[in-house]
């Protein structure tokens, strides 16, 4: 992705005019008074998880979520009143779509396997139909003969001969196992095959009329990926084109500007040079599925998302993040008008796009910059925008930690860029306490808005350092591979890299610092005190990988194969060739831990199916062992997200508890 960085230098420069590199005006931390938020505030889940429009922009679609209990609510736009109020309970809803203008779509997932099919225990997808009229929910692929009902990648709703269709992927079992394509009768939930696919068929795409056309085909053990488009009499499918990719394949991203067209992001640099193509080496195509022809897509930046139009399912446009917040380029002329017009009126709040009406005259959009989350509803046809819902209403904006980005050198002179939250009402840091808080991933970015753990944390007189190390997404391929074998090492430095940094401007006490994360964060957070030592006060690891080489070997084990594109990606990460490597031994915190030389807090929940829990109890076996200060708090009935509010709280007050003991504010 492009970016226009500003050089470290300048940086400094902009944090010394304003006040950050000290002088008697400094700000230390804020004591937490009365009007400071609890800590539930931030660990609760937003109380709208989700919200839509219909088609016809009359009704509002939501998730409501009161402790862990959620609810569909669907409400008359123009008058407000409630028409539609159902109980879905303690689940955990991902996704919410209009299917036509009497029913919704909603996607929950649980943490379960089904060993009788050998799918081992992990995150399974379930679809649920709320029926308006009928006032009732069923399960699609519901007695479907010879198919679980489960998701098999991402629902999606077409307009088939002027009404609504619903179609998914779905596992068959029997003789004969396979991933086809089913059409659901949106009254029973029954699934009827209409395209047949198997596990090779990685992706596919739908036209606006619900036919496939095109589909990517990936075989793992010989890391050969091919795009697979109709033939002349559109019954079957022929290979275009096919490149072995052990690790990166070529995504699918939809339909292009016309109906006959689809977008893929691919390397070619027999067609693409290096005029037009990304940092990353990944260019966008528009493909003709008929002749085969391939061009680019006039984008003036690679984009990270599609956007379409809500009937047609047409590319109408796209967007990317950057330092600000996320950005947006219409290809369409009408809704680049209308966005425009919405980014002039929420100048600096970096909008984004959430749901709109069939007509576009009706948006819904989310901001997040310098507040905790405000859903609000601009109608073209009316000149307004109306609010809809506060997505944390207990925490006010004066309570939202000022976000700043930042840039900082690394020991090797590499730009790594961040994000610094101050406690709030505070604007002239000087000497602060830090919580550095590495992302997961580690191919993840963090990007500015409100987040809920930074902000959390924050609140309690802390800086908090969110650096997007070397390995990031975002920054370009060479950015990324410079990741590459750095577990441990030059991944690990780039985090207190920028606790020097942050030392040198006045803007933290270098004796009072800790690190915080989760999954690779996590992983970071015991490397802190394991392997780069000396720059941390204690260490706090959610749901952290300790033991590399075990991690790795477990994963081999959940796919039955050594040779698969997840060993390959982690060995590629990790730097090793091979399974099993010890190697990785010298990397892994849990083999490390007689020289850690800080207190360490270990949380994990139970039923983490990403990293197993096994990974934070070896740790603490070891840190016991060695007679090193350790404690493990395990989360009943918790994933590998926190997506239960509950429990998410609870690492919280453990967590704010933890480093109030050993890195107290004041």
């Amino acid at each position: 992705m492009f970016r226009s960085w500003v050089n470290a230098a300048a940086m400094a420069a902009v944090i010394v005019l304003s006040g950050a590199a000290g002088g008697a005006q400094g700000q230390t931390a804020p004591q937490v008074t009365s009007q400071t938020p609890p800590l539930s505030a931030y660990g609760a889940a937003p109380s709208i998880e989700n919200i839509e429009l219909s088609p016809s922009g009359d009704r509002i679609a939501r998730i409501t979520v009161v402790g862990e209990e959620r609810a569909v609510l669907v409400s008359d736009f123009n008058t407000g009143e409630a028409l539609f109020r159902a109980r879905i309970g303690d689940t955990k809803v991902r996704d919410l779509t209009w299917i036509g203008e009497k029913r919704i779509l909603v996607v929950t997932s649980q943490t379960r396997g089904i060993p009788l099919i050998g799918i081992p225990r992990t995150e399974l997808y379930f679809g649920l139909i709320v029926d308006l009229e009928k006032r009732k929910m069923v399960q699609v692929l519901d007695r479907t003969e010879n198919v679980i009902s489960v998701l098999y990648g991402p629902a999606m709703v077409r307009r088939v001969d002027q009404d609504a269709a619903l179609y998914v992927r779905g596992v068959a079992v029997g003789w004969e196992s396979s991933s086809d394509l089913y059409r659901i009768d949106l009254t029973t939930g029954r699934g009827r095959s209409v395209a047949p696919m198997n596990y090779e068929i990685k992706d596919h795409v739908l036209d606006g009329g619900g036919q496939v056309i095109a589909m990517g085909k990936y075989v793992e053990r010989r890391g050969r990926w091919t795009l697979m488009l109709p033939r002349a009499n559109r019954s079957s499918f022929r290979e275009d084109w096919s490149v072995d990719t052990p690790i990166d394949t070529p995504d699918l991203m939809g339909m292009g500007r016309s109906p006959r067209t689809i977008v893929i992001s691919a390397m070619r640099p027999d067609l693409a040079g290096t005029t037009g193509a990304s940092e990353d080496g990944y260019t966008l195509f528009e493909v003709n599925v008929d002749t085969g022809e391939w061009s680019r897509l006039p984008f003036d930046t690679h984009p990270d998302f599609m956007i379409r139009h809500p009937v047609t399912r047409l590319l109408i446009g796209a967007g990317w993040v950057e330092e600000d917040g996320v950005h947006y380029e219409f290809i369409e002329p009408v809704s680049a008008q209308r966005w425009a017009s919405i980014e002039r009126a929420f100048a600096g709040k970096r909008p984004k796009l959430v749901s709109w009406n069939d007509d576009m005259d009706q948006v819904i959009i989310f901001t997040d910059v310098g507040e905790s989350g405000l859903y609000q509803i601009v109608d073209f046809q009316r000149g307004k925008a109306d609010i809809l819902a506060e997505a944390y209403p207990a925490i006010p904006d004066d309570q939202v930690g000022a976000i700043r980005f930042i840039e900082y050198e690394a020991a090797d002179g590499l730009a790594i860029p961040g994000y610094l939250t101050l406690p709030p009402g505070v604007t002239e840091p000087k000497g602060l306490p830090l919580v550095v808080l590495p992302h997961g991933g580690p191919a993840a970015q963090d990007t500015i808005g409100f987040d809920w753990w930074s902000q959390a944390l924050a609140s309690r007189g802390y800086a908090v350092l969110q650096p997007n190390f070397r390995g990031s997404t975002g920054y370009g391929l060479d950015f990324m591979e410079a990741g590459y074998g750095e577990w441990g090492r030059k991944m690990q430095t780039d985090l207190s890299d920028g606790v020097r940094w942050l030392a040198e401007q006045g803007v933290i006490d270098p004796d009072r610092v800790c690190i915080v994360g989760a999954s690779y964060g996590g992983y970071a957070a015991m490397a802190g005190v394991t392997i780069d030592k000396g720059a941390y006060r204690c260490a706090v690891a959610v749901a952290g990988l300790s033991d590399l080489r075990r991690f790795v070997n477990w994963s081999a084990r959940q796919e039955s194969r050594a040779n698969s594109q997840t060993i390959r990606y982690w060995n590629r990460f990790m730097g090793v060739d091979k399974l099993n490597d010890r190697g990785l031994d010298a990397l892994s915190p849990a083999h490390l831990a007689a020289g850690a030389d800080s207190p360490l807090l270990l949380i994990h929940g139970r039923d983490d199916t990403v990293v197993p829990i096994e990974q934070s109890r070896v740790m603490a076996d070891a840190m016991r062992r060695a007679g090193k200060p350790t404690e493990l708090i395990e989360l009943s009935g918790e994933d590998h997200w926190l997506s239960r509010a509950e429990t998410r709280q609870k690492m919280l007050a453990e967590t704010v508890r933890f480093l109030e003991v050993n890195n107290p504010v004041h």
